[in-house]
């Protein structure tokens, strides 16, 4: 009884995060986030020290148990999400995991200053909103640079052009992102997420920059202080959507979990796909914006971030830092240890040993969505307007279903 006592009388528990996360005065017309800690169910941070044994190896089945019932607290948020991103492996030591930042932290400085020297802009607390450069690679001067200009040695190289032009549709889309949010009152918030997503755009060159990436971004470059740390957590989160950003004259990648999408709902509710294929909706364009950018538009800041953190620990597999480094694969291993170890849906997965495309779990919460609108959508859709209408009026309540369903 005294330890029941002290976990709802813990103080952790009584946070707010709409104060950790305080929205701007001239915004208070933004809908109320719905989440909050609770205690014996959210991941708080006294119980995720005690997840660490004394060589500073995780836990990995407490977290995801803990993440998958209620969430991760405001204050550890960040400590978590590297973890179920794959930023480092569960069986790591302390001295391991400071050893890897540490060389993380040199590699992400000397990227950072590589980009510094082809654009004098990376790093200095500015961001750019014009153009730079012309497409045959001519410098375009900045009314606004009082007499800074960039100096070139010579005819630069296509990757640097390709990479410069990228540069202010960067800062546009990043004065746009999570405006309502007090934290982007400054200046100095807005050049770092700039500047990591300018760092980006240069080491994934198939890649660069596409719209959206800033709303997947911001989040990560909120909770960890350390703006290389958030870069290499980016990354990850990268490594699991970026598909969906590639494109052709003809198709984007994100097309593929459309496909998907419209295979699963003409299995799990036939006479919705018919309704909606009437409207010409089978295609599921109208999902096309909750898949590129994991729900950004559709919840809350705080929802959102909830809604991550649950969908990544139901997916999440113990060898993931291994995989990721190595880049062989998904880890098939099936023994009762590491199925302990993985969350719902990888052991769902794991033990059905589907040998096809990996569907990643965004797309059976879109589905669930989606069938959740059922009778709205067979009774109020008379067009693909009204099937976005009522398909964007989301309730969280819809993750925790999906949680308690698996």
């Amino acid at each position: 009884m005294m330890f029941l006592a002290c976990c709802y009388n813990d103080p952790d528990m009584l946070i707010d995060p709409d104060t950790i996360y305080p929205t701007r005065a001239d915004c208070q017309d933004v809908p109320k986030s719905r989440f909050k800690p609770q205690p014996r169910r959210t991941l708080s941070p006294r119980r995720w020290k005690l997840l660490f044994n004394e060589e500073g190896c995780l836990d990995a089945a407490g977290m995801i148990k803990r993440v998958q019932r209620g969430g991760i607290h405001p204050n550890i948020k960040g400590e978590v999400w590297e973890y179920l991103l794959g930023c480092y492996d569960p069986k790591s030591t302390t001295e391991q995991r400071n050893q890897l930042r540490q060389q993380r932290r040199l590699e992400y400085e000397k990227l950072k200053t590589k980009c510094r020297e082809m654009d004098t802009t990376v790093g200095s607390g500015r961001v750019i909103t014009m153009p730079v450069i012309t497409e045959d690679g001519q410098p375009i001067e900045d009314p606004n640079s009082n007499g800074e200009q960039q100096t070139n040695d010579g005819p630069l190289s296509k990757e640097v052009i390709q990479w410069k032009l990228l540069l202010h549709q960067i800062g546009l889309d990043v004065n746009r992102t999570d405006r309502t949010l007090v934290y982007y009152e400054s200046q100095e918030n807005l050049a770092r997420l700039w500047d990591i997503l300018a760092v980006y755009a240069w080491v994934d060159t198939d890649i660069g920059y596409c719209q959206g990436m800033s709303d997947l971004c911001s989040p990560i470059s909120i909770i960890l202080e350390h703006e290389a740390d958030a870069f290499w957590c980016f990354e990850r989160l990268m490594r699991r959507v970026r598909e969906n950003f590639k494109s052709t004259s003809t198709s984007i990648g994100v097309r593929s979990q459309l496909t998907t999408l419209s295979t699963i709902m003409k299995a799990v509710d036939p006479k919705l796909h018919e309704h909606l294929e009437n409207l010409d909706g089978g295609e599921y364009l109208f999902a096309f914006r909750m898949l590129m950018v994991l729900f950004r538009r559709e919840f809350t800041f705080i929802d959102t971030m909830y809604l991550w953190e649950l969908m990544w620990s139901m997916e999440y597999n113990p060898g993931l830092f291994t995989m990721l480094e190595s880049k062989t694969g998904a880890s098939n291993a099936k023994d009762d240890n590491t199925l302990k170890q993985c969350g719902k849906f990888e052991q769902k997965k794991l033990q059905a040993a589907k040998k096809e495309e990996n569907i990643p779990l965004s797309v059976f919460v879109v589905a669930s969505v989606i069938e959740a609108k059922n009778k709205r959508l067979m009774g109020e859709a008379k067009g693909l307007d009204d099937v976005v209408k009522v398909s964007l009026s989301l309730s969280l309540s819809l993750s925790l279903s999906l949680s308690l369903s698996y």
